[in-house]
């Protein structure tokens, strides 16, 4: 992330005013000497001044976010590089969307946190779909077109289990099939429905117990 930062830093336009990213040097060393770091005052000011296309605002504003961008991803994805991936795009919708920042709203650190948590949920999205097309890909073609048998008892068992998901809540099927059908972890689970990790745990095991005495009654 660093070596990105740098390159943020270097792509700076020669006709930008030059009073702004004196500004922006001001801003950076006065808000808050004591921690280097601005204050909530001070971050806004930063945004203000990179919804101007000050980059040199924006350098100081990534220093200042960085952290906590890349803490609020890594939590809700456990592959450090696909986080550090994240992170960016994070930082490029920030650039973008500077100009509709509204520090009444909201704090600066408050408003960057929510991009990047909903950064991260909606790549977790995408890799879980791409996975479930790559596995029915797979699934096709791994059954020969002449097993006949196999694919009618295949339609049986799968006919049984739709018929058997009807039985439990709308809540406790999402949660067995995020689990058992797409690989999930619990606390994957959580993030993707957005509830506590032991309520996923508790919707599982009710479904899973209701499954078992649906399927068991037909066997």
């Amino acid at each position: 992330m660093t070596s990105e930062r740098g390159s943020w830093r270097s792509r700076r336009n020669p006709d930008d005013d030059r009073q702004r990213t004196t500004d922006v040097l001001h801003v950076a060393t006065a808000l808050d000497a004591a921690t280097d770091q601005p204050s909530g005052d001070g971050a806004a000011e930063l945004v203000r001044l990179v919804a101007q296309g000050d980059q040199a605002a924006f350098a100081r504003l990534y220093d200042h976010l960085s952290p906590m961008v890349y803490g609020v991803v890594r939590k809700v994805m456990r592959d450090p590089s696909q986080s550090e991936e994240v992170a960016q795009e994070v930082f490029l919708e920030l650039w973008r969307t500077a100009t509709l920042f509204d520090g009444a709203r909201s704090s600066v650190r408050a408003w960057a946190a929510m991009v990047a948590h909903r950064r991260a949920v909606d790549r977790v999205r995408s890799e879980q779909s791409s996975r479930q097309r790559d596995d029915l890909e797979s699934l096709k073609s791994a059954v020969p077109h002449d097993s006949v048998v196999a694919e009618v008892e295949s339609s049986i068992d799968q006919y049984r289990v739709r018929k058997a998901l009807g039985t439990i809540t709308d809540a406790q099927r999402q949660a067995v099939e995020l689990a058992y059908f797409d690989g999930r972890t619990y606390r994957e689970v959580a993030v993707l429905l957005g509830v506590p990790e032991g309520t996923v745990k508790t919707r599982i095991r009710d479904g899973m117990i209701k499954l078992r005495d649906e399927l068991g009654g037909e066997a």
